[in-house]
């Protein structure tokens, strides 16, 4: 008999069980983490700082005051970032959702901007966000009516909405004086390749960050043939820490209306996202914890953007496709990715470097990105018995949120309000698929 004693386990200390790799609780080692954790950040960074760009031109703002509204985008994200992937009670997913100013809200936003001022914006936008975490809070009891075929339709049209948007990007973003001229087009190719060529040929870190690489590679490209303006770094201050209600709050009944009804749209569109999340990277079905949890994290985030300056927060598709690209489905990283934008949002001269980059470096990484949302819809769908009542349900949904941005002209025979929601194309789809699939008799099995 040896002398040595067996090694059992302290009861009173049991070990972990190993957390899987597929799991949103695994914790990749920091050398991979702390990478995916900016690559999340890029994927998304000039997608977060446009909307309060557009929303500055509407109301006149003066340069410090766009450089602010850019700042404050950047620290509200990262905050907001970190309530979805860690959470706090009840609210948040605790999935790698990385939040960012919302696209969904500008076509009601800037017409209100516009008409009433950003302060009515603002003060709707509390409203809204109040609203969304008190529906969030019983998302449990109407979670049935999410079928797996309106979930895949909604991230599905999610995808395929935003493919204009990357392409967009690459041709040298909207109002560019030489938009599609030809060095855009070839820089937005050239971040495409790459990115492709990582994600199949690379091994380990490179294949996981294929999407870092081919940004990071079109940014040092376009800096080397001198395509950068870096004249934003110049008039940036090197610390500023955003302060809340800097140009306060009114409360338009108008504007609470128009900003409440996108809300339920964008509430829809997280629980796409989240879904997506799930299916692509975790394996499985979203909880009704997480599902509750995000929506109401994105309720959070509206209200906390509106009393510092900022327009809605929303979970943002682009990282949901770069979960599916990379398949790092691990929250921690994306817990990393906001700590980054809580930095770059207090340091604003760090934030203009970033937001320096061309868009058409992102518009290449975008199309990867955006047609990986379409891809998770399809798997969604694919996963389920596409019956014909199924297949009626995507006809109709397909063809409105397709085919209604490609007419605007039909926007204008109806209301205002209703133009406003018919122009998104995802809004009139969603809710279609919503009520075919609630009335429409089930198949017998």
């Amino acid at each position: 008999m040896s002398g040595t004693t067996p090694a059992y386990p302290d009861p009173a200390n049991p070990p972990r069980p190993a957390v899987d790799e597929h799991s949103p609780d695994y914790m990749p080692p920091l050398s991979r983490a702390i990478p995916l954790g900016i690559q999340h950040i890029m994927a998304m960074f000039v997608g977060n700082i446009t909307p309060p760009i557009i929303i500055a031109g509407v109301i006149g703002a003066t340069m410090d005051e766009r450089i602010f509204l850019i700042q404050v985008a950047l620290f509200v994200a990262g905050i907001c970032t970190l309530i979805q992937s860690i959470g706090i009670g009840p609210i948040g997913a605790r999935l790698p959702i990385v939040q960012g100013t919302s696209f969904g809200f500008l076509p009601v936003a800037l017409p209100l901007a516009k008409a009433f001022g950003l302060p009515a914006v603002l003060g709707a936008s509390l409203v809204a966000g109040l609203l969304q975490v008190f529906l969030g809070a019983f998302l449990g009891r109407v979670r049935h009516l999410f079928s797996p075929v309106v979930t895949g339709i909604v991230v599905l049209l999610i995808g395929l909405i935003l493919m204009p948007v990357g392409l967009r990007y690459a041709a040298g973003g909207v109002g560019a004086a030489d938009f599609a001229a030809p060095h855009h087009l070839l820089l937005a190719l050239f971040v495409l390749v790459v990115t492709i060529a990582c994600h199949q040929y690379g091994r380990g870190f490179i294949k996981l960050a294929s999407v870092l690489v081919g940004l990071t590679s079109g940014y040092v490209v376009a800096i080397v043939l001198g395509w950068v303006d870096f004249s934003r770094v110049e008039t940036a201050a090197w610390f500023a820490v955003p302060q809340p209600m800097v140009f306060g709050m009114e409360f338009s009944p108008t504007a609470i209306l128009g900003m409440c009804i996108i809300m339920f749209v964008v509430g829809l569109e997280t629980i796409g996202n989240i879904s997506a999340i799930t299916v692509s990277g975790a394996k499985r079905a979203a909880t009704n914890k997480e599902l509750s949890g995000g929506v109401m994290g994105d309720g959070v985030a509206t209200a906390f953007a509106s009393v510092f300056n900022t327009l809605p927060n929303t979970a943002y598709a682009q990282n949901v496709g770069l979960v599916a690209l990379t398949g790092v489905v691990s929250r921690h990283v994306v817990t990393i990715g906001g700590i980054v934008l809580i930095v770059l949002g207090l340091f604003p001269k760090l934030s203009a470097v970033a937001s320096a980059m061309p868009p058409a470096v992102l518009g290449g990484g975008a199309i990867v990105m955006f047609g990986m949302i379409a891809s998770a819809g399809v798997k969604i769908l694919a996963e389920n018995e596409l019956d014909q009542r199924s297949m009626l349900i995507l006809a109709v949904a397909l063809s409105l949120g397709v085919g209604l941005p490609l007419v605007p002209e039909i926007s204008t025979a109806v209301p205002e309000q209703v133009a406003l929601l018919l122009k998104s194309g995802l809004i009139p789809a969603a809710l279609a698929a919503l009520v075919l699939d609630a009335v429409l008799p089930k198949p017998r099995h």
